[in-house]
């Protein structure tokens, strides 16, 4: 990944408390995963920002490198990688997201 591409994502990620790199937009889900995301957190009241990753090639390949997780959707939360679909259906499920995503926004 070039130096350009990665200024441009850590930009994104730091300077949003929540943001989805995702396919589609949180008005727009353009793909089943990433419409779980989009439902997760709106389910819990959360404010967040998305990043479309089909507009975007160089991002939409650049996430995966800089994440090193080959997937799409990825949640970041106060900078960190907090994971994908699975993961955040499963956190949700247990109770452990909104308890993170609680202390993460308060701190």
């Amino acid at each position: 990944m070039d130096s350009n591409t990665k200024a441009r994502i850590e930009e994104l990620i730091n300077s949003n408390q929540i943001i989805v790199f995702m396919k589609g937009t949180k008005l727009m889900p353009q793909c089943g995963f990433s419409n779980n995301v989009v439902q997760i957190l709106n389910s819990l009241g959360m404010s967040y920002e998305t990043f479309d990753v089909l507009s975007d090639m160089e991002i939409r390949q650049g996430i995966k490198d800089y994440s090193n997780w080959p997937t799409i959707p990825q949640v970041y939360v106060k900078g960190e990688f907090l994971g994908g679909s699975d993961i955040l259906i499963e956190m949700y499920n247990s109770g452990e997201l909104r308890e993170k995503l609680e202390i993460a926004l308060a701190s």
